[in-house]
């Protein structure tokens, strides 16, 4: 082998790096959580990257067209690492957020999953959600209820 093709290790390398980001993804914790997005972002950079040709610096005048590397996937990888890193602050943010107010990183699972894991341990299938009441007894209509709007100190009632 020449050195310039796919080699065996590199896929190995995509194959631990998204097993191992998925794995950290289905974790209750958003350090985790956090983590399993930064090597599954890896993972499917490098899979990208891969999948274009390797060679000579894509730039013209420089070598020969047919030896040159696929820019097309360079870029692709460059926009992806930028996506990665603004996910990566943003759950960075929720899980400092989540440690200050309530003192750990877990995610708990609401009333909505509780009602649907019964549901499935049971074998029940759930009620269809039709929306609230609205205009012409249209149940996908949903007629809003007004805001009860603050009296402010100085207003008096």
């Amino acid at each position: 082998m020449n050195g310039t093709g796919t080699t065996v290790v590199l896929v190995v390398v995509v194959g631990v790096l998204a097993g191992a980001g998925v794995t950290l993804l289905l974790e209750r914790s958003l350090t985790r959580i956090l983590l399993g997005v930064i090597l599954l972002g890896n993972g499917v950079n490098l899979l990208v990257l891969l999948g274009g040709r390797s060679g000579a610096a894509p730039v013209v005048g420089t070598g020969p067209v047919d030896r040159m590397s696929d820019s097309l996937t360079q870029a692709m990888v460059l926009t992806a690492i930028v996506i990665t890193f603004g996910l990566t602050a943003f759950l960075l943010a929720v899980a400092y957020r989540s440690w200050y107010l309530e003192g750990n990183d877990e995610v708990q699972d609401d009333l909505e999953d509780r009602q649907v894991a019964e549901l499935a341990a049971r074998r029940e299938l759930p009620a269809p959600d039709l929306g609230g009441e609205g205009p012409d007894e249209d149940p996908e209509q949903v007629a809003p209820e007004p805001h009860l709007r603050r009296l402010r100190r100085t207003e008096e009632p």
